[in-house]
């Protein structure tokens, strides 16, 4: 028996800017592209469905978009960064050097002056430049949120039960990265590394409307799991805490690559080593993306405005039609502070 699938809405999106409060309509990138993908392929072609949400057609999509060489040579680095409203003076790299498509999407940030942490060693912290939302594993809890961006079992791994039992009934953050964004993740938490692993899965686009069409498809995604301890000596005192990286359409792999200062040195995470708060961690490549965060049960309460901003009923957004009331992204920079831990 096949799932029950909502259709693409056409309807505009908007989040909140976390700085200015401001209510900002989003531009959704390839949508139209998405609603063709989601709706007429799927439901008329299942087979080119698969297809197209498979690894082969996302690394091909990502190469036409960012590496093919009539791209490179039509690329004009500067209208490019205009209208993605990239900060240059942000970049660490000259617009002489950002060159092509993929290079401004992988660019590195000043993120040690642009993007500050909050004192307070209890905080936890955004892992990327994205557009966020909370929710709960609880069913009592104002955050509870039908099961529609993934199942937690499967997301964690069914069989990983160890955590499955660690985070039951927890409470999770979801980060929407758009094609526009800082694409370097960081650690949320200081903490050691348990666990690492990862699963392979399909290519499913992040746009809000390819979410509410398809049945849990975060945890479908190719993924990497980071199990984070952070009750450590020097940890943030925050219980286990997991970050889930998922790819996206577009997107060809997850680079792990920490770096304890700056971007100096990156290695490979493995099990056993300590994660700074707020440094480099990993790298999508290239196309949109998303980070989830889940934490235990009563570990950590989330920023009030983040709360407040996505039960706002004045703003349109493709979630709050799936799930008929208020589901609204408030726009976080990387290294802000989004929880403070409750121990």
């Amino acid at each position: 028996m096949h799932p029950i699938h909502s259709k693409v809405s056409p309807m505009i999106h908007q989040y909140i800017e976390r700085e200015s409060g401001q209510i900002v309509t989003e531009k959704l990138y390839a949508d139209r592209m998405i609603n063709f993908l989601y709706n007429h392929a799927r439901e008329n072609a299942g087979t080119l469905f698969k297809a197209l949400t498979s690894s082969i057609s996302s690394r091909l999509l990502g190469f036409f978009n960012y590496d093919l060489p009539c791209v490179l040579n039509m690329c004009n680095s500067k209208h490019v960064i205009q209208d993605l409203n990239i900060d240059l003076d942000e970049c660490m790299e000259s617009i002489e050097h950002l060159n092509s498509p993929r290079k401004i999407f992988e660019r590195k940030i000043n993120y040690w002056e642009k993007r500050p942490m909050p004192d307070d060693p209890a905080a936890v912290v955004s892992p990327a430049d994205s557009k966020m939302l909370v929710g709960s594993f609880e069913n009592e809890s104002q955050l509870f949120l039908k099961k529609k961006f993934f199942q937690f079992e499967e997301l964690i791994g069914p069989e990983k039960t160890e955590w499955l039992r660690a985070f039951s009934k927890g409470d999770y953050a979801v980060f929407r990265l758009t094609p526009e964004k800082y694409h370097y993740n960081h650690a949320p938490v200081s903490g050691e590394v348990l666990d690492i692993y990862e699963y392979d899965g399909r290519y499913h686009s992040c746009n809000p409307g390819a979410l509410i069409a398809e049945a849990t498809p975060y945890s479908k995604n190719k993924r990497v799991v980071t199990i984070i301890d952070t009750r450590v000596p020097n940890g943030s005192g925050v219980g286990l805490v997991a970050m889930i990286e998922i790819v996206a359409l577009m997107i060809g792999n997850i680079i792990q690559c920490y770096s304890d200062t700056r971007y100096q040195r990156p290695r490979k995470v493995t099990r056993g080593l300590f994660l700074k708060k707020g440094q480099p961690k990993s790298l999508y490549r290239p196309g949109s993306s998303l980070d989830v965060l889940i934490f235990q049960k009563d570990a950590v309460t989330f920023c009030e405005d983040i709360i407040s901003n996505m039960h706002h009923s004045n703003v349109t957004t493709r979630f709050s039609k799936a799930f008929g009331r208020p589901v609204v992204e408030t726009d976080v920079t990387v290294r802000s502070h989004i929880a403070t831990g409750l121990s």
